[in-house]
């Protein structure tokens, strides 16, 4: 019997290679009633087919049985009437491979990244609507057209730039728990430190009267500039403590440092004192002498002989 198969399969495979004329009348007494030119049976003719696999090579062996045969399992291309059904004769070799098609290692290595983030604040979407409606005329994909995009927009954000700086920051009171407001100043070689508070106006220097600390009245219309310029004379109390320099500086570091205090008890009070230059810092200092002069600028006295 399995001799015959093997003859049956190597008739068939000639078949398929040499044509089906050239082995009909060796193979007409077992495939009687098969039109092989049109593949279609005439008479239904059940075909088993089983395979013996190995892991080298794969032989598929056909068997083939008479109708009345039990046992057979008959295979056929639709569910119809096995009168007009079609055989399922396969008449070409199929090679089965040893193979491992298990994914789970796959999967367990794939990886889930959430989506990047594609959508735009309002705020930003609007800037570049206005952006791009603003610019579509210049950019035309090419080089040019993008370093003009470019510098353009760098232009746009110095300019965005210049107008934040231009406004005046946001000036809140500072105010420790003692209900006391601080201010330093410095002018030429001068420290000067002080503290205001609600008062009857008395100032203290260095643990002093003021009067006393400054006999000159130059002086002291110099200190009292900005309570003058914001009107509040009398309305604070002032202790400040100064060192370094003379009268002169130290008069000039008492009152810058008391504008700064005046600006940081009310904001309100910076303007006025703006105006008249108490908020700026006197830059002058004594000049350093120069080598071959007197002094700074002072030349020694000529002799003609």
């Amino acid at each position: 019997m399995a001799s015959a198969a093997r003859g049956s399969l190597l008739a068939l495979r000639r078949i398929g290679h040499k044509g089906p004329d050239r082995t009909w009348g060796i193979l007409s007494p077992l495939f009687e009633g098969i039109n092989l030119r049109n593949r279609s049976a005439t008479t239904s003719l059940p075909i088993q087919t089983s395979f013996n696999a190995s892991p080298s090579t794969s032989t598929p062996l056909l068997t083939s049985c008479a109708p009345s045969s039990v046992g057979v399992s008959s295979r056929y291309f639709s569910s119809a009437s096995p009168d007009n059904r079609k055989s399922m004769l396969r008449i070409h070799a199929v090679s089965l491979y040893q193979a491992d098609y298990n994914d789970d290692g796959y999967d367990a290595a794939w990886k889930d990244e959430p989506p990047a983030a594609t959508h735009l604040n309002p705020i930003e979407r609007r800037k570049a609507d206005e952006e791009e409606e603003a610019t579509w005329w210049l950019y035309d994909g090419t080089q040019e057209a993008r370093d003009a995009l470019e510098e353009m927009r760098e232009k746009e954000a110095q300019k965005q730039r210049w107008i934040q700086n231009a406004k005046s920051p946001v000036r809140v009171s500072e105010i420790d728990e003692r209900g006391r407001a601080y201010g330093r100043g410095s002018r030429k070689s001068a420290q000067a430190r002080v503290w205001i508070q609600p008062g009857e106006g008395e100032i203290v220097v260095n643990r002093k009267d003021f009067v006393t600390y400054f006999p000159r009245e130059s002086n002291r219309d110099h200190i009292l500039g900005p309570m003058v310029a914001s009107q509040t004379c009398g309305q604070f109390d002032v202790v400040a403590m100064v060192q370094g320099g003379g009268l002169s500086g130290q008069a000039g570091a008492i009152r810058l440092g008391l504008a700064r205090a005046l600006e940081k008890y009310n904001p309100d009070y910076r303007p006025p004192m703006k105006r008249h230059g108490f908020m700026t810092r006197d830059p002058r200092k004594v000049e350093r002498k120069k080598v071959g002069r007197v002094k700074a600028r002072k030349s020694p006295q000529w002799v003609r002989r």
